[in-house]
Protein backbone atom coordinates (compact mmCIF):
# COMPACT_ATOMS: atom_id res chain seq x y z
CA UNK A 1 0.00 0.00 0.00
CA UNK A 2 1.32 3.45 -0.86
CA UNK A 3 2.06 6.00 1.78
CA UNK A 4 -0.40 8.87 2.18
CA UNK A 5 0.54 12.20 3.74
CA UNK A 6 -1.69 12.42 6.79
CA UNK A 7 -0.06 14.58 9.45
CA UNK A 8 2.29 17.49 10.02
CA UNK A 9 4.34 18.00 13.17
CA UNK A 10 5.89 21.31 14.21
CA UNK A 11 8.70 21.54 16.75
CA UNK A 12 8.67 24.93 18.48
CA UNK A 13 11.40 26.66 20.48
CA UNK A 14 9.76 28.33 23.50
CA UNK A 15 12.84 30.33 24.56
CA UNK A 16 11.35 33.71 23.66
CA UNK A 17 12.47 37.25 24.34
CA UNK A 18 10.13 39.54 26.36
CA UNK A 19 9.12 41.27 23.12
CA UNK A 20 8.28 37.96 21.44
CA UNK A 21 6.29 36.82 24.45
CA UNK A 22 4.28 40.05 24.43
CA UNK A 23 2.87 39.03 21.04
CA UNK A 24 1.56 35.70 22.39
CA UNK A 25 -0.97 36.66 25.06
CA UNK A 26 -3.23 38.85 22.84
CA UNK A 27 -4.15 35.91 20.53
CA UNK A 28 -5.25 33.63 23.40
CA UNK A 29 -8.91 33.33 24.32
CA UNK A 30 -10.36 34.10 27.75
CA UNK A 31 -10.15 30.49 28.92
CA UNK A 32 -6.47 30.23 27.96
CA UNK A 33 -5.62 33.52 29.64
CA UNK A 34 -7.37 32.38 32.82
CA UNK A 35 -5.45 29.09 32.79
CA UNK A 36 -2.16 30.91 32.24
CA UNK A 37 -2.87 33.25 35.15
CA UNK A 38 -3.28 30.29 37.53
CA UNK A 39 0.33 29.16 37.13
CA UNK A 40 2.34 30.14 40.18
CA UNK A 41 5.73 30.00 38.43
CA UNK A 42 6.45 32.58 35.75
CA UNK A 43 8.32 29.99 33.66
CA UNK A 44 5.24 27.74 33.53
CA UNK A 45 3.02 30.66 32.58
CA UNK A 46 5.40 31.69 29.78
CA UNK A 47 5.56 28.14 28.39
CA UNK A 48 1.78 27.87 28.40
CA UNK A 49 1.23 31.20 26.65
CA UNK A 50 3.93 30.61 24.03
CA UNK A 51 2.92 27.03 23.22
CA UNK A 52 -0.78 27.89 22.86
CA UNK A 53 0.04 30.92 20.70
CA UNK A 54 2.15 28.66 18.46
CA UNK A 55 -0.73 26.18 18.25
CA UNK A 56 -3.10 28.98 17.21
CA UNK A 57 -0.65 30.22 14.58
CA UNK A 58 -0.31 26.74 13.06
CA UNK A 59 -4.06 26.07 13.08
CA UNK A 60 -4.81 29.55 11.76
CA UNK A 61 -2.44 29.18 8.82
CA UNK A 62 -3.85 25.73 8.03
CA UNK A 63 -7.43 27.05 8.09
CA UNK A 64 -6.76 30.47 6.57
CA UNK A 65 -7.86 32.21 9.77
CA UNK A 66 -6.30 34.70 12.17
CA UNK A 67 -4.73 32.94 15.20
CA UNK A 68 -6.97 34.87 17.58
CA UNK A 69 -10.09 33.80 15.67
CA UNK A 70 -9.53 30.07 16.22
CA UNK A 71 -12.18 28.60 18.50
CA UNK A 72 -11.25 25.55 20.54
CA UNK A 73 -13.57 23.44 22.67
CA UNK A 74 -13.25 20.32 24.84
CA UNK A 75 -14.15 17.09 23.09
CA UNK A 76 -14.54 13.61 24.49
CA UNK A 77 -12.52 13.04 27.68
CA UNK A 78 -11.47 16.68 27.49
CA UNK A 79 -9.27 16.41 24.38
CA UNK A 80 -9.30 19.84 22.70
CA UNK A 81 -10.83 20.11 19.24
CA UNK A 82 -11.79 22.81 16.79
CA UNK A 83 -15.23 24.23 17.44
CA UNK A 84 -18.06 24.65 14.95
CA UNK A 85 -17.79 23.93 11.25
CA UNK A 86 -14.00 23.56 11.42
CA UNK A 87 -14.30 20.58 13.78
CA UNK A 88 -14.26 17.96 11.05
CA UNK A 89 -11.29 19.37 9.15
CA UNK A 90 -8.41 18.51 11.49
CA UNK A 91 -7.44 16.67 14.59
CA UNK A 92 -4.65 18.32 16.54
CA UNK A 93 -2.61 17.90 19.68
CA UNK A 94 -0.13 19.96 21.70
CA UNK A 95 2.57 19.08 24.21
CA UNK A 96 5.24 21.21 25.86
CA UNK A 97 8.09 20.63 28.27
CA UNK A 98 11.13 22.70 29.14
CA UNK A 99 11.84 25.02 26.21
CA UNK A 100 10.18 22.88 23.56
CA UNK A 101 6.64 22.45 22.29
CA UNK A 102 5.33 19.96 19.75
CA UNK A 103 2.18 20.60 17.72
CA UNK A 104 0.60 17.86 15.61
CA UNK A 105 -2.11 18.40 12.99
CA UNK A 106 -3.73 15.47 11.16
CA UNK A 107 -6.30 15.09 8.42
CA UNK A 108 -8.72 12.19 8.67
CA UNK A 109 -7.03 10.53 11.65
CA UNK A 110 -6.60 11.08 15.37
CA UNK A 111 -3.17 12.27 16.49
CA UNK A 112 -1.32 12.44 19.79
CA UNK A 113 2.05 14.04 20.54
CA UNK A 114 4.20 14.18 23.64
CA UNK A 115 7.54 15.81 24.49
CA UNK A 116 9.45 15.51 27.75
CA UNK A 117 12.63 17.16 28.97
CA UNK A 118 14.91 14.31 30.11
CA UNK A 119 15.78 14.77 33.77
CA UNK A 120 17.21 12.66 36.61
CA UNK A 121 14.75 10.00 37.74
CA UNK A 122 16.44 7.54 40.14
CA UNK A 123 13.24 5.50 40.64
CA UNK A 124 12.51 4.94 36.93
CA UNK A 125 12.19 1.16 37.29
CA UNK A 126 9.91 1.42 40.32
CA UNK A 127 7.62 3.79 38.46
CA UNK A 128 7.62 1.56 35.37
CA UNK A 129 6.81 -1.56 37.38
CA UNK A 130 4.01 0.25 39.22
CA UNK A 131 2.34 1.95 36.26
CA UNK A 132 3.47 0.51 32.91
CA UNK A 133 2.89 -2.89 31.31
CA UNK A 134 5.02 -5.78 32.57
CA UNK A 135 6.79 -6.28 29.22
CA UNK A 136 7.73 -2.59 29.09
CA UNK A 137 9.18 -2.67 32.61
CA UNK A 138 11.11 -5.84 31.78
CA UNK A 139 12.62 -4.25 28.65
CA UNK A 140 13.51 -1.09 30.57
CA UNK A 141 15.33 -3.19 33.21
CA UNK A 142 17.94 -4.19 30.60
CA UNK A 143 19.14 -0.59 30.36
CA UNK A 144 22.27 0.56 32.13
CA UNK A 145 22.41 3.38 34.64
CA UNK A 146 23.72 5.64 31.87
CA UNK A 147 20.86 4.97 29.42
CA UNK A 148 17.80 4.25 31.56
CA UNK A 149 16.62 7.86 31.97
CA UNK A 150 16.55 8.58 28.23
CA UNK A 151 14.84 5.21 27.61
CA UNK A 152 12.27 5.86 30.35
CA UNK A 153 11.26 9.25 28.94
CA UNK A 154 11.26 7.88 25.40
CA UNK A 155 8.90 5.13 26.56
CA UNK A 156 6.79 7.66 28.46
CA UNK A 157 6.30 9.86 25.38
CA UNK A 158 5.29 6.86 23.27
CA UNK A 159 2.62 5.85 25.77
CA UNK A 160 1.38 9.41 26.28
CA UNK A 161 1.13 9.96 22.52
CA UNK A 162 -1.11 6.88 22.25
CA UNK A 163 -3.33 7.97 25.15
CA UNK A 164 -3.64 11.49 23.73
CA UNK A 165 -4.50 10.20 20.25
CA UNK A 166 -7.25 8.07 21.80
CA UNK A 167 -8.50 11.06 23.78
CA UNK A 168 -8.67 8.80 26.81
CA UNK A 169 -7.08 11.16 29.32
CA UNK A 170 -6.68 9.86 32.86
CA UNK A 171 -9.41 7.25 32.34
CA UNK A 172 -7.01 4.84 30.60
CA UNK A 173 -4.60 2.84 32.73
CA UNK A 174 -1.09 2.81 31.25
CA UNK A 175 -0.69 -0.95 31.83
CA UNK A 176 -3.59 -1.80 29.48
CA UNK A 177 -1.36 -1.58 26.42
CA UNK A 178 2.33 -1.79 25.63
CA UNK A 179 4.69 -0.08 23.21
CA UNK A 180 8.30 -0.74 22.26
CA UNK A 181 11.05 0.60 24.53
CA UNK A 182 13.92 2.70 23.10
CA UNK A 183 16.23 2.15 21.33
CA UNK A 184 13.76 -0.04 19.42
CA UNK A 185 11.77 1.91 16.84
CA UNK A 186 8.43 3.16 18.20
CA UNK A 187 5.50 0.81 17.62
CA UNK A 188 2.43 -0.53 19.39
CA UNK A 189 2.93 -4.05 20.75
CA UNK A 190 -0.33 -4.85 22.52
CA UNK A 191 -3.78 -3.27 22.86
CA UNK A 192 -7.31 -4.61 22.67
CA UNK A 193 -8.97 -3.56 19.40
CA UNK A 194 -5.79 -1.70 18.51
CA UNK A 195 -6.45 -0.96 14.85
CA UNK A 196 -3.69 0.57 12.75
CA UNK A 197 -1.11 3.03 14.03
CA UNK A 198 1.83 5.01 12.68
CA UNK A 199 4.55 6.32 15.02
CA UNK A 200 7.50 8.61 14.60
CA UNK A 201 10.23 9.59 17.03
CA UNK A 202 10.85 13.35 17.02
CA UNK A 203 14.22 15.06 17.34
CA UNK A 204 13.65 18.05 19.61
CA UNK A 205 17.32 18.48 20.38
CA UNK A 206 19.66 17.13 23.09
CA UNK A 207 17.95 16.48 26.41
CA UNK A 208 14.45 15.84 25.00
CA UNK A 209 12.37 12.80 24.11
CA UNK A 210 9.31 13.16 21.88
CA UNK A 211 6.90 10.96 19.93
CA UNK A 212 3.95 11.40 17.58
CA UNK A 213 1.29 8.68 17.23
CA UNK A 214 -1.31 8.62 14.46
CA UNK A 215 -4.32 6.28 14.34
CA UNK A 216 -3.81 5.45 10.70
CA UNK A 217 -1.85 2.80 8.78
CA UNK A 218 1.09 3.43 6.45
CA UNK A 219 0.88 7.19 6.86
CA UNK A 220 3.54 9.80 6.29
CA UNK A 221 4.24 12.18 9.16
CA UNK A 222 6.05 15.31 8.04
CA UNK A 223 8.18 17.02 10.70
CA UNK A 224 8.89 20.75 10.52
CA UNK A 225 10.55 23.34 12.76
CA UNK A 226 8.63 26.55 13.35
CA UNK A 227 10.89 29.43 12.30
CA UNK A 228 12.53 31.41 15.10
CA UNK A 229 10.65 34.58 14.14
CA UNK A 230 7.24 32.87 14.31
CA UNK A 231 5.78 35.37 16.78
CA UNK A 232 5.95 38.10 14.09
CA UNK A 233 3.21 36.20 12.24
CA UNK A 234 0.79 36.51 15.17
CA UNK A 235 -1.95 38.96 14.25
Amino acid sequence: MGRVSAADIWIVDLALSPGQLDRCAPVLDTHERDRAARFMRAADRIRFQASHAALRLILGEALGSAPGAIRVEAGGAGKPRLAGAAHGAFDFNLSHSGERAVVGVARGAAIGVDVEAIRPIPDALRIARGHFAADEAAALAFHSHETIEAAFFGLWTRKEAVVKALGAGLSMSLDRFSVSVPPARPRLLRMQQAGDWTFTELDCGPGYAATAALRCAASEITVRHLAGDWTTRLR
